[in-house]
């Protein structure tokens, strides 16, 4: 009756669920319509219906800066919300809105979600700027930021090489002139630091690298905190319940492998050792032999049910370790822009350190999984894999991996300093070589 009841109460959680799931591109449309509205109301109420710019002067500084903040938060706000719209009708299809009919959703008419499109892209198509227009002095502080904003966005996004190639006009520091190359480009540089707009360059550049690294940042923690999340979740609510429900409906397993049950063997062992030892170096009566029996018999079920948690707990962690791979993988394929930014990211950083910094961390990281003592932290490695599955240690493989797999990574850094590193940072390469010799 108890498993009936929690049965239940799991298949109205997924299913509640699944109808969270199957609304989202109306959720989303409709969040996306809620904020334009918001954005159309700041307009109505205190700039007459008009764009919120602070050109008319109406308002004091103090409360312009709060209009911007407000309109920044409310614009990005509806990009997401139509970004999410957009992705959850890419993966829509006609056996999804058959399951949404049969779970009772309706969705709006294409008439209503088109007159809420048109009115989020009438509100927001205000503040997008076209960039060729971007230097012009009639702009209001607020329309460069969102100008700003909308070049960070494009920037971030990844570049095809035929848009990474633009005509540019034939300078006299490419070619072959009277005057060293260095003396020109000096010259160059002077130009760019003399010049009135390099100040909104210089911030332009520092927002685009500021949102790389809040975005960079941001994907790494859902790398991580996603599939842990997805681990505890399906262990918690759904493997574990079934795994429990199976194994008690059927002939209970204690051991998985013969490891546990040597270990078992060796416990009971060093237990009735420890029950003659301290009979022997106390002075009460000798023990006999039932009552020997006895103790045993409650530590051999003390031993079987706590190796019995601990084969469950190795096969909810089989198919807990699926649903996270698969979390893991589906976040990757939905954030390609994003892995794209956190490529750009890492870029910087490992090209921005100093050469000697860059030669400890190789060194660092060679020494750690292909160095001299890299086998021992691998045997425990592998042994701690085996036991979070409950398989057994295989040594044979353990001691195959452990030969060629490091001597494979170890290749594999070589070659990649001679192909790569070396074309790119030949001083980094020499300091490599200095410091491991």
């Amino acid at each position: 009756m108890r498993n009936s009841v929690f049965s239940q109460k799991i298949y109205s959680f997924l299913l509640t669920a699944y109808k969270w799931y199957l609304q989202t591109p109306d959720r989303s449309l409709e969040e996306a319509y809620q904020t334009a509205l918001k954005i159309k109301e700041i307009e109505d109420q205190h700039f007459n219906g008009n764009k919120i710019s602070s050109d008319p002067a109406i308002y004091s500084s103090s409360v312009m800066d709060y209009f911007e903040i407000e309109l920044k938060k409310l614009l990005k706000k509806a990009r997401m919300r139509l970004t999410e719209f957009r992705a959850s009708r890419w993966f829509s299809n006609e056996s999804k809105q058959k399951a949404a009919l049969k779970a009772g959703i309706e969705y709006p008419s294409p008439a209503v979600v088109l007159e809420k499109l048109e009115f989020i892209d009438l509100v927001i198509s205000k503040y997008t700027i076209d960039p060729l227009q971007e230097n012009s002095p009639n702009l209001s502080p607020l329309s460069i930021i969102v100008a700003d904003d909308a070049a960070i966005d494009q920037s971030l996004k990844p570049k095809s090489p035929v848009q990474n190639i633009q005509p540019k006009s034939k300078r006299k520091a490419d070619t072959t002139g009277v005057l060293p190359r260095s003396i020109l480009s000096t010259i160059t540089r002077l130009q760019v630091e003399l010049d009135p707009n390099s100040e909104k360059d210089v911030v332009q550049n520092f927002r685009q690298t500021q949102k790389r690294t809040i975005i960079s940042i941001r994907f790494i923690l859902l790398l991580i905190i996603i599939p842990l999340l997805t681990h505890q979740l399906a262990k918690a609510l759904v493997v574990g319940p079934l795994v429990e429900k199976v194994r008690n409906s059927q002939t209970e397993q204690v051991f998985l492998n013969y490891e546990m049950e040597e270990e078992a063997l060796e416990k009971l062992q060093r237990f009735e050792e420890r029950i003659k030892f301290e009979n022997l170096i106390s002075n009460a009566p000798p023990i006999s032999s039932e009552e020997i029996e006895n103790q045993m018999k409650e530590k051999a079920q003390q031993v079987a049910e706590e190796f019995s948690a601990e084969s469950s707990n190795a096969i909810k962690n089989v198919f807990a370790d699926i649903c996270s791979v698969a979390a893991f993988i589906w976040l990757l394929l939905i954030s390609k822009s994003s892995i794209a930014v956190l490529k750009d990211f890492f870029d910087h950083v490992v090209y921005g350190l100093s050469d000697s910094a860059k030669a400890f961390i190789i060194i660092l990281f060679t020494d750690v999984f292909v160095g001299f003592h890299s086998p021992h932290g691998w045997e425990v490695l592998l042994e701690g894999i085996s036991r979070h599955w409950g398989l057994p240690a295989n040594r044979d493989f353990i001691f195959l991996f452990i030969a060629t797999f490091p001597v494979i990574l170890d290749t594999i850094f070589k070659y990649w300093i001679f192909r790569y590193l070396n074309r790119i940072s030949p001083s980094a390469v020499a300091t490599y070589h200095n410091m491991n010799e």
